[in-house]
C-alpha cells in the first residue's frame, strides 16, 4: 500500500480520484507540529526551535502513524513552497518511517490527473534549504512577536499579532504619517470647458496661456481663476488642431499572487485574504458534475508569469475556434519575470484547462468563487490573443491667448479586449 499525505482534505479527495486501489490519500490538516503557545519555544543562544504536537492534532497524527505502519511507500505531496516543504519535513520527522519504507516527495503546480501522474513518475527528496528558510521565518516571528503581541492585546485590542511583517509595516505607516503631517497645503485651481457637437459632449482642460504650458500649481488664487473664466466665456472657442494616431495595446501578463490580489481588490472588491481563500479552494478542487472534484486553477502562490507550453497551445486552439484566427496572436506569446528573485520554475496562476470557460461551470461555483475564476481565466487566455488597435484623438481648442486640450480614443479592433474586457475609463472623442 502507498500512503499519500497532503495538507487538506479537499486536496486529498481530488487527488484520490486519480489514483488506483493501491493508494491511500490522507490529510495532515496543515502543520502537525508547531512551537508551544505557553513559552517562547526557541533557544535564544542557538536559535533552535522546540516543536510539539498540539492537542488538536494528536488524534490525526495517531491516524497517520497507523496508516504509515501499514504502508510500504510514503509519498509526501504537500505544496512546493517553503511552507509546504516544511510541512512535509515535519510529517517525516513525526512519523519516522522504518528503513524498509520508501519515502518520496512529489510536487505539482495543478491538481489534474496528468500533473499527478507526472509528479509520481519524478519524485525527489525534501529540500532542506526551503525547510530551513521556513524555520528561520517562524523563529523570527516568534522572537519578535512573543513579547510584543501581549502588549498590543493590552493597549490596543486582543488578537492582534506583531511579527516580522507587521512590525515593519507599522514602521512604514508611522513614517508615512509623519510625512503627511509635515506636508504644506497649497491651494490651486484647474479650469475645464464643456463643449457640444451635435448630441455629443466632451470636456477640455486649460493647457497653456500665451503658449506657455501650465504646471499643476500655476493658478494659485480665486482671482486668477475667475479672470480666466471670464475671459474665456466672452467669445467663441475655435478648433486649432486635431491629431490622430493609431496605437496598439498588448495583453497584460497572466496573474502572479500579488497582481491577482491587486486586481481582485480593484475589480471585485475582494481583500487579499478573501482572494487567497477562494483561490485555494479553486486550486484544491471543486465538484463539477460527473467529473467529480476538479482542480480548476494552478498553484496560487507564485511570482512567475511563465505559462506551460501545453496551456499556451490549448489557449490558442480555444481562441482560434471560438473567435476565429483574426483574434489569435501571430505566434505564441511569452512573458518574462522582471524580479531577480522570482521562482521561474513555477507557473503563473492560470486555469488548468483553457476550454473550461467560466460560463460552462458557473452553476457549480458560488458567486464569489466564480467571479475570481472568471478573472483568472480571462487574463490567462487573453495572453494568446491579438493586440488591440486604438485610434487616439487629440483636439486643441483656442480662445484669445488661452489653449484648451482634450484627448480621447476609439477602439478600432478589440483584439484581446474581446475576452479581457474593455477599459472602464475609455473616452470616445
Amino acid at each position: 500500500m502507498k500512503l499519500v499525505i497532503v495538507e487538506s482534505p479537499t486536496k486529498a479527495k481530488t487527488i484520490g480520484r486519480f489514483l488506483g486501489k493501491g493508494y491511500t490519500v490522507l490529510s495532515s490538516y496543515g502543520h502537525i507540529r508547531d512551537l508551544p503557545k505557553s513559552e517562547l519555544g526557541v533557544d535564544t543562544d542557538t536559535f533552535t526551535p522546540r516543536y510539539i504536537i498540539p492537542k488538536k492534532n494528536q488524534k490525526n497524527v495517531t491516524a497517520l502513524k497507523k496508516a504509515a505502519a501499514k504502508s510500504d511507500t510514503l509519498i509526501l505531496a504537500t505544496d512546493e513552497d517553503r511552507e509546504g516543504e516544511a510541512i512535509a519535513w515535519h510529517i517525516l520527522e513525526t512519523l519516522k518511517p522504518s528503513a524498509d519504507v520508501k519515502t518520496d516527495r512529489i510536487v505539482f503546480h495543478e491538481i489534474t490527473e496528468e500533473a499527478i501522474t507526472e509528479a509520481l513518475a519524478h519524485p525527489r527528496t525534501i529540500d532542506l534549504k526551503r525547510v530551513d528558510a521556513q524555520q528561520a521565518r517562524r523563529v523570527l516571528d516568534r522572537l519578535v512577536g512573543y513579547e510584543l503581541s501581549p502588549l498590543l492585546w493590552k493597549k490596543v485590542v486582543r488578537g492582534l499579532s506583531a511579527g516580522r511583517v507587521q512590525s515593519v509595516a507599522l514602521r512604514l505607516v508611522v513614517e508615512r504619517e509623519r510625512e503627511r503631517k509635515k506636508f504644506q497645503k497649497q491651494a490651486y485651481w484647474t479650469i475645464e470647458a464643456a463643449y457640444e457637437k451635435g448630441a455629443e459632449t466632451f470636456d477640455a482642460k486649460l493647457h497653456a496661456i500665451d503658449g506657455k504650458t501650465l504646471d499643476k500649481l500655476a493658478i494659485a488664487t480665486t482671482e486668477q481663476a475667475n479672470k480666466i473664466v471670464a475671459d474665456c466665456g466672452t467669445e467663441a472657442h475655435t478648433v486649432a488642431a486635431i491629431t490622430k494616431k493609431k496605437l496598439t495595446r498588448t495583453p497584460p501578463p497572466p496573474f502572479t499572487t500579488s497582481t491577482l490580489q491587486q486586481t481582485a481588490n480593484m475589480e471585485l472588491g475582494f481583500s487579499a485574504k478573501q482572494t487567497m481563500m477562494l483561490a485555494q479552494k479553486l486550486y484544491e478542487g471543486i465538484e463539477i458534475g460527473d467529473e467529480g472534484s476538479v482542480g480548476l486553477i494552478t498553484y496560487m502562490r507564485t511570482d512567475s508569469v511563465n505559462l506551460s507550453e501545453k496551456f499556451v497551445q490549448e489557449a490558442r486552439a480555444f481562441v482560434s475556434e471560438a473567435h476565429s484566427t483574426t483574434y489569435l496572436a501571430p505566434s505564441p506569446r511569452t512573458y518574462a519575470t522582471k524580479s531577480k528573485g522570482a521562482q521561474e520554475a513555477h507557473e503563473a496562476i492560470r486555469p488548468t484547462a483553457a476550454a473550461r470557460t467560466p460560463e460552462s461551470i458557473e452553476s457549480y461555483l458560488e458567486p464569489r468563487m466564480w467571479r475570481l475564476y472568471n478573472l483568472i481565466w480571462r487574463r490567462a487566455v487573453a495572453t494568446q490573443m491579438a493586440e488591440a488597435t486604438v485610434e487616439s484623438t487629440g483636439v486643441t481648442l483656442a480662445i484669445k491667448n488661452y489653449t484648451f486640450r482634450s484627448a480621447g480614443s476609439v477602439i478600432v479592433f478589440d483584439g484581446f479586449l474581446k475576452i479581457a474586457g474593455r477599459p472602464t475609463k475609455e473616452k470616445i472623442l
